[in-house]
């Protein structure tokens, strides 16, 4: 499994909105200057996380982009599956039941579905907040990476 450049720019977005925004909206603009990712990009992955509930938005003077919720409140895997579709390793666990014809005798289905687990367990496991907490005294966040 790969994850995208847009899975990547909208964590990173929303992390940037949760060390920023001190109970204000924050420019669409500033994230991108912060975050060194072009503003069209993030102007593409708003209507994601928006229509998705994670943001709260405010058009016109002093306006843009907040979280909707505390960061404690967002995890990763959410915020991978909003972006990505889903985490499944391989295609043909997309279906619960499993429709492979082969799923009842594959011999490697169980390596799949523990590698599907283990990365849900550890993304629905990390939060904004986690990311927040592991950041050089909280108020650095033009040097940090994801």
């Amino acid at each position: 499994m790969k994850i995208s450049t847009k899975g990547r720019y909208a964590l990173r977005m929303l992390v940037d909105l949760a060390g920023h925004s001190e109970g204000s909206f924050v420019a669409l603009k500033d994230i991108a200057s912060r975050q060194n990712i072009s503003k069209k990009y993030l102007e593409q992955i708003v209507p994601l996380l928006n229509n998705s509930g994670l943001l709260r938005t405010n058009r016109g003077y002093q306006g843009g982009y907040m979280l909707s919720k505390e960061p404690k409140d967002y995890t990763v895997g959410e915020i991978l599956r909003i972006t990505e579709g889903d985490l499944f390793p391989v295609d043909c666990m997309k279906n619960d039941p499993n429709l492979c014809q082969n799923a009842e005798r594959c011999p490697t289905l169980f390596v799949w579905e523990g590698l599907y687990k283990a990365i849900t367990g550890y993304l629905d496991g990390v939060t904004l907040q986690d990311i927040l907490d592991r950041c050089s005294g909280g108020s650095d966040w033009d040097d940090y990476c994801i």
